[in-house]
């Protein structure tokens, strides 16, 4: 066969495509060439369409101040309210459950459980039902609750809706904003500390009412549709993961913010032509690689007078970002993180909020880029702070003194921490996550705040894979989630340090049980080293059945960028039981984190990639497949296929185009495959400035090395993807079409980057996707 397909290449495409055919039989129909009865085969419906194998959750949690105890919400009293009844998760993507809700309070000791807040008093006066609650939070005196209704998206969460104010003392329930606001304009809205006001984001300005008396007082007025206030444009909100912009003062008296200029910022349209007779058009500001980016600045402005003190940083602010900004504890300052546009350096400065006065008090410098912009957390008694630093090598915690004089690693030695988790300043302890011994998986962690002693693994052996915990304040109890490869995620409600089980939440073990009964073959992580003798991680995943004295056709997930992680010993949901459902028909399914990927395995690991994003990641997956090859004589290098998303989709194209000879067939997904096509902010962190790397961005594109394409390729994206522009793949069209280079095509009407919105999307796409490995590498 593969003397067939090099004999194709060197024919008209229509023949080639004929010929093909002809030796290969007819195209495959889905189903499963291993002997597999059909009540043990997964299948598309039932992942995609039935949801049969969703992992269940607990409701959100909302953990009391004191940390005594936590609300969630319930259907109305009346429902039994045991352990073994924790309802499902209401903040799942497919839940539409906005019927009304009381907000339950249980202690974790024994889970007795308390109406606080019963449904029959969020429903406002003449209404004939309660609010539908997407969100609450309580008043620091826990006098007043603020209701969160009739949420929308803006971007990639709901962020804009209404409020409502429950006053305890008074009884009533009354609408926040205003009368004649429209429905849904409102966003972030936040109690002040002393709980008599709210301020709130509409229309890019920013607003305070009192709670008393109910008089609305505009806090800014943009001059031009430019200006934005107290939010983030979309650059910042992809890339520094930050989306409310604004901050009370400890004293309630001003509100600290962010203001953006973005004129001179192009604009990228995403048009949609099926909703309406004729097109609608969306504006997006998106500055992508070289061009000019929003202008950012931090204010202050004081309740009483109305005026702002704005932040006296140095530097042009069209080159340079703000990605974090905060009060400095109580001491009338702000502490502000300034990056230049490189972003290889982040000056940390205290601004006098009466007077807009910066004081430089340390910076954070790398030779390639800094990624990693988190708050600071203040640490009581201590007169000191919290500071994530790359600084030796690896990526740590350190507590760094309000003079900024003295930095202490909390977090020591030759390993990554992965996530602050929590502080217990009564108690002297800092809880993160880690995984010094293997870099697949997760574990809590706790290290003495001042820096004395060693640090102690909190999570048990028992839990083997990936953990993660929602932590009360005061770190006596948190909600224990954990999940292994083959294991779908568990809760469970946890006292802390000793990691006490008290209750399970939810076990998932019906899903559980549902799993045991398919036929699946095994798995397996695994190390195989690139050519420079660097190890790299990856896994496995044999068919049932496995016969090793036979050859298999390989399908490998891949995504390779800087912002993710594809060997995880962790329940990857539908991706991953799509890759179960490959195995049983089979196909071996495998995945290989290359160097550059955000494995906890230091800084040397992640920025070797530094002005070449695909390069040598693309190298090291050849390396990696070679060496598979090599290795497992089962794995037939004939039949070769690969497939990612967003990155992946880049390195996807990365691999078909730089090496063909080892790739048959790939499925690029939303794949960037001009670099210089993105957003300023992720790109020219990762591959440099493009006055500077100009030359590294044509050789990392894609599209550059599309004139070598041998295999078959399929090209799949979302023509509303606000994120990888639809004009990413339109411009490879192009240039296949030049090369007279034979692809498919498979567009997606108004979906986003993620590929999902829409009635039978997931379905239709992995059920093409499986199809098209199917019919190409003949499992």
């Amino acid at each position: 066969m593969t003397m067939i397909r090099k004999l194709c290449r060197s024919l008209p495409p229509a023949l080639a495509a004929l010929m093909l055919m002809a030796c290969q039989g007819p195209p495959d129909d889905g189903r499963s060439p291993l002997p597999i009865p059909e009540d043990r085969l997964l299948t598309h419906e039932a992942i995609f369409a039935d949801k049969a194998y969703d992992a269940e959750s607990p409701k959100s949690v909302h953990w009391l101040e004191d940390g005594s105890g936590y609300t969630v919400l319930e259907d109305p009293a009346g429902a039994d309210r045991g352990p073994e009844e924790e309802p499902v998760d209401d903040d799942a993507e497919d839940d539409e459950d906005d019927g009304p809700k009381d907000i339950v309070s249980y202690d974790p000791e024994t889970l007795e459980s308390r109406i606080l807040v019963p449904a029959a008093r969020l429903t406002p006066e003449g209404a004939d039902r309660a609010l539908s609650v997407d969100d609450y939070a309580w008043s620091e005196d826990r006098s007043k609750l603020m209701v969160y209704t009739n949420a929308e998206r803006v971007w990639r969460e709901k962020d804009r809706g209404d409020y409502w104010l429950l006053d305890f003392d008074s009884g009533e329930l009354w609408q926040l904003g205003g009368e004649g606001a429209a429905a849904s304009s409102m966003l972030f809205a936040k109690l002040s500390p002393d709980g008599g006001k709210v301020a709130w984001v509409r229309d890019n300005d920013i607003y305070v009412q009192d709670l008393v008396s109910r008089d609305i007082v505009r806090l800014t007025s943009r001059d031009s549709e430019s200006i934005i206030n107290g939010r983030f444009s979309w650059a910042y909100e992809e890339e520094f993961s930050i989306r409310d912009g604004f901050r009370w003062s400890p004293d309630s008296r001003s509100i600290a913010y962010w203001q953006f200029d973005t004129s001179g910022v192009k604009d990228f349209l995403l048009i949609n032509n099926t909703d309406e007779l004729y097109p609608t058009i969306t504006r997006i500001p998106y500055p992508k690689v070289g061009e000019t980016i929003s202008a950012a600045r931090v204010g202050v402005v004081d309740l009483e007078s109305g005026a702002t003190t704005w932040a006296r940083l140095p530097g042009d602010p069209r080159n340079t970002y703000i990605p974090r900004m905060g009060w400095a504890d109580n001491s009338g300052q702000l502490i502000v993180q300034h990056v230049n546009r490189k972003q290889d350096t982040n000056d940390v400065y205290y601004v006098d909020a009466k007077t807009g006065a910066a004081a430089l008090l340390f910076t954070e410098k790398e030779l390639h880029f800094l990624d990693d912009f988190v708050d600071v957390e203040w640490i009581e008694g201590a007169d000191a702070f919290t500071w994530i630093s790359e600084r030796s090598g690896w990526r740590h915690i350190h507590r760094v003194s309000r003079d900024g004089a003295t930095i202490v690693d909390l977090t020591p030695g030759e390993f990554d921490i992965v996530e602050l988790e929590s502080i217990d300043d009564a108690g002297g302890w800092l809880y993160f996550i880690a995984s010094p011994a293997n870099p697949t998986q997760r574990y809590l962690y706790r290290t003495r705040l001042d820096g004395s002693g060693g640090m102690e693994r909190v999570t048990p052996d028992e839990f083997a894979g990936t953990n993660s915990y929602d932590v009360a304040p005061g770190a006596r109890w948190a909600i224990h989630t954990h999940s292994s490869f083959m294991q779908p995620p568990q809760y469970r409600l946890v006292a802390l340090p000793a990691h006490r089980v008290t209750h399970v939440l939810e076990d998932n073990r019906a899903l559980i049980d549902k799993l045991a009964s398919l036929e699946l073959g095994d798995h397996e992580f695994f190390r195989v080293a690139a050519r420079d003798g660097l190890e790299l991680d990856g896994y496995v995943i044999r068919p049932p059945r496995f016969d090793p004295s036979q050859r298999y056709p390989v399908v490998n997930y891949v995504y390779g960028e800087v912002a993710g992680q594809t060997v995880r010993d962790m329940w990857g949901g539908n991706r991953h039981l799509w890759h179960l459902l490959l195995s049983q028909r089979g196909f071996v399914v495998a995945s290989v984190d290359n160097r550059g990927t955000r494995s906890p395995r230091g800084r040397e690991w992640r920025k070797s990639v530094y002005g070449a994003i695909g390069v040598l990641a693309s190298r090291d997956q050849a390396d990696a497949l070679q060496a598979m090859q090599e290795r497992w004589s089962w794995i037939d290098p004939a039949r070769t296929g690969i497939w990612g998303h967003s990155g992946g989709g880049s390195m996807t194209l990365n691999m078909l185009f730089r090496y063909p000879d080892q790739y048959e067939v790939g499925i690029s997904r939303a794949p960037v495959t001009d670099q210089r096509l993105y957003d300023a902010i992720y790109q020219e962190r990762y591959s440099g400035l493009l006055e500077e790397y100009a030359d590294g961005y044509t050789e990392a594109s894609p599209i550059t090395h599309a004139a070598k394409l041998e295999g078959k390729l399929l090209l799949i994206h979302g023509t509303g993807d606000d994120n990888v522009h639809y004009q990413a793949s339109e411009r490879l069209i192009n240039e296949l079409v030049r090369l007279n280079k034979p692809f498919d095509f498979m567009s997606y009407p108004n979906r986003t980057h993620a590929i999902r919105e829409g009635d039978g999307t997931e379905l239709h796409m992995y059920s093409t996707m499986t199809s098209y490995f199917a019919g190409h590498l003949r499992p």
